[in-house]
């Protein structure tokens, strides 16, 4: 079997407002999100079998396409899907990471590979382990793949806003919400701090500046969370990346974890951060990776160092929700919910959305990725490049 063609759509796809009970504006410290571009990859072989993969975008809709189909392509064209390690590892262009390029074409092939071999990803990765396997036991014996739960995602919001959604999420049975900051520190503190009070402690919280805090703030919000007996799961990359020495000198002052996240999609970051016990969660991301492939490794590295790890959320439709849910439940290592925005899309490009019920995610049982791509939805949702 050989990869005969790699073809880019790009679409663009609103997210519910806040009003009619969804989350956009989604409020962060660069911006704020309101609908978000994606691009969709086909890859089709000689034997007619498709698989798709998905990524956001790089800069604009035509610079991601032009970079797949005219960069990554003829690297791979010709290629066998069942191949995809060893053609990530040969795809090198100077002065430039391509993986994140390579990374939906990648996941593609799996999706490709399973439907070929009639299995799911998840049992080609090596069948169910998340959560409850990650660790050598006895029991169960059933490893069927369960529904996996993710984590409610939230902008920044006005401390009474966020009360409201602290209590939406535990009532549709989220585990763990995950609100954006990185403002105004001292608001940020009050908003975990309101939410926190509306759930009586129920709900697990993860905080994320996304870089938007100075050393000494950072040191300011954990103390705060530390007096008001608020214990995050985590603070997710509160400063600055490749800043190793200070983030473990963070670490070391507050009883709050911490867990970076854009650090380690630069490569070899989340070996030299174990190194210098620089965090306590590994939050890592498939498509900065290079695909499930890079993702499994990253998980392995933070699995032998004892570090529980999760996996970020870019607002990824079905396809790559597809790919995250299926890759946290084949790996270990994958221990603490995924994040997820997928409630709060206004559609999708799936024939069959995916289901979110309690605050999970069912795995897909079909082969390959275990969804089908809706064409005509790519077309509704497409972005017009003339």
């Amino acid at each position: 079997m050989e990869i005969i063609d790699v073809e880019a759509y790009p679409v663009n796809v609103p997210v519910v407002t806040l009003e009619d009970g969804g989350i956009a504006p989604y409020v962060t410290n660069h911006g704020q999100v309101t609908d978000v571009d994606r691009m969709l990859i086909r890859v089709e072989t000689d034997e007619g079998v498709v698989g798709w993969g998905e990524m956001r975008m790089f800069l604009s809709a035509a610079a991601t396409k032009s970079v797949i189909e005219e960069g990554i392509a003829p690297w791979v064209v010709g290629c066998s899907p069942f191949e995809v390690e060893g053609i990530r590892r040969q795809i090198f262009i100077e002065y430039t990471n391509v993986d994140m390029f390579f990374a939906p074409i990648e996941i593609a092939c799996w999706d490709i590979v399973g439907k070929s071999l009639g299995k799911p990803v998840y049992e080609l990765l090596g069948g169910s382990t998340a959560p409850s396997l990650n660790e050598r036991t006895n029991e169960p014996d059933d490893v069927d793949a369960e529904p996996v739960d993710v984590a409610y995602c939230l902008g920044i919001l006005s401390p009474e806003e966020s009360r409201e959604h602290a209590a939406k999420a535990l009532d549709e049975g989220f585990p763990v919400l995950k609100t954006k900051a990185g403002r105004d520190w001292k608001q940020d503190v009050e908003r975990i701090k309101a939410m926190h009070d509306e759930v009586d402690g129920q709900l697990d919280f993860r905080l994320d500046p996304n870089q938007g805090w100075r050393f000494d703030e950072a040191v300011r919000v954990a103390a705060s969370l530390d007096d008001a007996g608020v214990y995050l799961q985590y603070l997710e990359q509160p400063i600055r990346v490749d800043a190793h020495g200070t983030l473990a000198k963070l670490r070391e002052r507050t009883t709050q974890p911490i867990g970076p996240n854009e650090d380690t999609y630069i490569a070899h970051n989340l070996t030299e951060m174990i190194r210098k016990d620089a965090l306590d969660v590994a939050v890592i991301d498939m498509t900065p990776a290079g695909g499930i492939s890079a993702v499994r490794q990253l998980a392995s590295i933070a699995e032998d160092a004892g570090v529980p790890t999760t996996h970020h959320c870019a607002f990824d439709l079905g396809v790559r929700t597809a790919a995250i849910v299926h890759t946290v439940s084949g790996v270990p290592g994958f221990n603490l919910p995924p994040d997820s925005v997928y409630y709060a899309w206004e559609g999708d490009v799936l024939a069959e959305p995916l289901s979110v019920e309690d605050g999970a995610i069912l795995v897909p049982d079909g082969h390959g990725l275990g969804v089908e791509v809706d064409e005509a939805k790519v077309a509704e949702y497409a972005i017009d490049l003339d």
